[in-house]
């Protein structure tokens, strides 16, 4: 009969269960599982069993099965993009982002190297007014001051918040950040009629010439306005493969930025709030990124900028970085009973939200924000919108980074190259534990079957996962050092 110990004197939950996980059989396995995570914050924990058969000899080549882990599941990183809630699988988003970026600009991942000679610009496209905010304005001085008369320091809570909230257009804000998605849709389609017209061609012997090719990524400012970063290059038809015509200059694109930019608005109608126009704000950069990084754009600078913003969400402007959805009813506060008719959702007393916006631990700016999405969301023009779901977004839909077809690699075939790499690793197990590699015209199938179980860490894995993070950081932190000390010694 198994022993069972007697921790009724360890007082911490999270040292009693790593106890009884180290009186497993295999403890060795368990630690295995969460060193492989690398310090995610919340895994995935599945169940279920794959095997691969060889279809002609009909034999199991391998299998496995969570009813063999100790643990009886298997732990998956949660591969979430967002710093706030997972910082080792945003670093490794991050990681993909840039190399997705810099080979756009360097080449590299299937795009050659001659598309650092193509015309490429770093534009930065930004929200209009919705009424004056404490900033800390450019081009005064070694001592900017706000309107308020104030000199602001970099970190003060007050940038982005209202001068004067009562007059502020939060209505304004809500919907430009709900529309931005698709005027960045509008202007990238706008900006090819205004280069050929630039260029007087028409629009067919422009398509015909060259490509326009982007990689674009959101940033939230303090006021709550995301505001778009830009990689925009010209290729010529066939991509980034084959170079643009002479005539395709950076002159040219970046003429035809800032007239598309200005020219580029979506009109959006309501009863409740008369007739908006959507669109971008009065300032506009666009810079050259130069060909070999002497300049103040260098690949390098621009792709890790870009890598840096997309792991961020809206919690930079001081928002939460979770939905205020109440999940039993959906936001409606409501639930069917089975006689049909509405039921007062008991979890939030009919308000739809998941956590009273008052008691949220936010500025007063955002919660205004939040409360004018919250209310527009449930408007029948606004319904499609579900601004009520995005509210903790301050109204903005769209994807965070974004980029043409013809950019340069994806995400997903960044994935694909680990996996081999992976699946090499592992027939190169196979080969030193003498098992033989199947034929090369074997058939082989794999099945398998998976049910989602939970996520988390049990509280003893949670002490092994933070150790293993420790550890990451110090190691981080040592080849820092390294290279550092490496550039002072040049």
């Amino acid at each position: 009969m198994a022993r069972r110990l007697d921790l009724r004197h360890v007082i911490s939950p999270a040292v009693r269960d790593l106890v009884e996980l180290a009186d497993l059989t295999d403890f060795d396995r368990v630690t295995e599982q969460v060193r492989n995570l690398r310090g995610c914050t919340r895994p995935v924990n599945l169940v279920g069993w794959t095997a691969t058969t060889d279809q002609t000899a009909k034999t199991v080549l391998r299998s496995y099965s969570t009813a063999d882990e100790p643990t009886g599941r298997l732990l998956t990183a949660c591969g979430n993009r967002r710093s706030s809630r997972c910082p080792a699988c945003s670093r490794l988003y991050a990681a993909d982002t840039y190399h997705l970026i810099k080979a756009g600009l360097s080449g590299g991942k299937t795009v050659p190297a001659t598309v650092r000679t193509h015309p490429r610009v770093f534009a930065t496209l930004t929200a209009p007014s919705f009424g004056p905010v404490h900033n800390r304005p450019t081009g005064r001085g070694d001592h900017p001051r706000c309107r308020c008369g104030t000199h602001h320091a970099e970190d003060a809570a007050v940038l982005g918040m209202p001068l004067k909230p009562k007059e502020y257009d939060y209505t304004g804000a809500v919907l430009w950040n709900a529309h931005a998605g698709a005027l960045w849709a509008r202007f990238t389609t706008y900006l090819r009629r205004e280069l050929a017209a630039h260029l007087r061609m028409t629009q067919k012997a422009l398509n015909a010439a060259l490509r326009i090719s982007f990689a674009k990524v959101a940033e939230y400012q303090n006021r709550g306005l995301v505001h778009f970063h830009a990689v925009i290059r010209l290729d010529g038809p066939d991509g980034s493969s084959q170079s643009p015509p002479d005539w395709a200059t950076v002159e040219a694109l970046t003429h035809a930025i800032k007239k598309t930019a200005q020219k580029t608005f979506l009109t959006v109608a309501s009863d409740a709030v008369g007739e908006r126009k959507i669109r971008w704000g009065a300032r506009i950069d666009v810079r050259e990124i130069t060909a070999f990084g002497d300049g103040d754009l260098s690949d390098q600078k621009v792709a890790a900028y870009v890598a840096k913003y997309a792991t961020k969400s809206a919690e930079g402007s001081g928002t939460v970085d979770r939905s205020l959805v109440c999940h039993p009813c959906g936001g409606r506060g409501y639930l069917r009973g089975p006689d049909t008719f509405r039921d007062l959702c008991t979890d939030c007393d009919g308000t739809g939200q998941a956590e009273p916006l008052k008691d949220l631990p936010v500025r007063q700016h955002v919660r205004q924000m939040i409360r004018t999405a919250w209310a527009l969301g449930h408007l029948p023009e606004f319904a499609e919108l579900k601004l009520w779901k995005w509210a903790h977004m301050l109204g903005f839909r769209g994807h965070f980074s974004t980029k043409s077809r013809a950019y340069s690699t994806t995400l997903g075939a960044l994935r694909d190259v680990r996996r081999t790499w992976r699946t090499a690793q592992a027939e190169q197990s196979r080969a030193r534990a003498g098992l033989p590699a199947p034929d090369e015209n074997t058939v082989l199938v794999t099945e398998s079957s998976w049910q989602y179980l939970t996520s988390g860490y049990r509280p003893g894995e949670e002490l092994l996962a933070a150790q293993i993070r420790h550890d990451i950081a110090q190691a981080r932190d040592q080849t820092e050092r390294a290279k550092t000390e490496g550039e002072v010694w040049q």
